[in-house]
């Protein structure tokens, strides 16, 4: 048999730095699957897209597509379906969120900034599907568990509230510091939009960034493939 090749596709960035961070992930998970093909597409914004990049790949190649999205929303149940279908032998992965390695980032990232006695915001990008939104909420009462405290969310698109209007709550009309958890998965326009809109709280680092791609996010695409891998036996 085959052995399945992984396709990570991320939603993709205009941001250089956003670019060089999701390629060193792809490049650490495939340090981890020597004996696997391991390549990066994206669904939007810059190229290959998925179309070209199942194309490049060989044409009985069997492909487990990992979306290197944080949450299942539109992209996921739509784009990804409607992109692959003229393809067979495509498994199409979740979405890398909610997942407890995931915030095990968040909690990593946010030691550096953080406060005991500061409100937390996690920001996330919003969407006009509210299963991603939901699934962000979820891992806001995941973190939220985690540091046995109350984190709100606040969203930098698509929905409500937006997360200026949620750290402007969380400071209780300015009695309280904030610290903005940043649940974006790399450098670049939300992020870029997080830091400005957060009015002088402080924002932790995306879950990629200019260092080593966290463990246990490489751990979590490589998971995605094998249990693809396994459910297609």
């Amino acid at each position: 048999m085959t052995t399945p090749a992984l396709l990570a596709i991320s939603h993709g960035t205009s941001s250089p730095a956003g670019q060089a961070a999701v390629s060193a992930l792809v490049e650490a998970v495939a340090q981890r699957l020597p004996d696997v093909t391991v390549r990066l597409g994206h669904v939007d914004v810059q190229p290959p897209d998925v179309a070209a990049s199942l194309d490049a790949l060989p044409e009985n190649q069997p492909v487990a597509l990992v979306p290197l999205l944080l949450s299942a929303g539109y992209h996921v149940h739509v784009d990804l379906r409607e992109q692959t279908a003229d393809h067979t032998d495509v498994t199409i992965t979740s979405a890398l969120g909610p997942d407890e390695r995931l915030v095990d980032v968040l909690v990593a990232r946010l030691a550096a900034i953080d406060d005991p006695d500061a409100g937390i915001v996690l920001a996330v990008a919003g969407s006009s599907d509210d299963r991603a939104n939901e699934d962000c909420r979820a891992t806001a009462r995941a973190l939220a568990e985690r540091l046995g405290r109350e984190v709100s969310v606040g969203f930098l698109a698509a929905a409500e509230p937006r997360l200026g209007a949620a750290v402007a709550a969380a400071a209780e009309n300015g009695e309280k510091k904030v610290v903005v958890a940043n649940y974006l998965l790399a450098p670049g326009y939300f992020h870029d939009l997080a830091v400005r809109v957060s009015a002088g709280s402080p924002v932790a680092r995306p879950l990629l960034d200019d260092d080593e791609p966290p463990a246990p996010l490489v751990d979590l695409v490589v998971d995605r493939y094998r249990t693809a891998v396994t459910s297609h036996v």
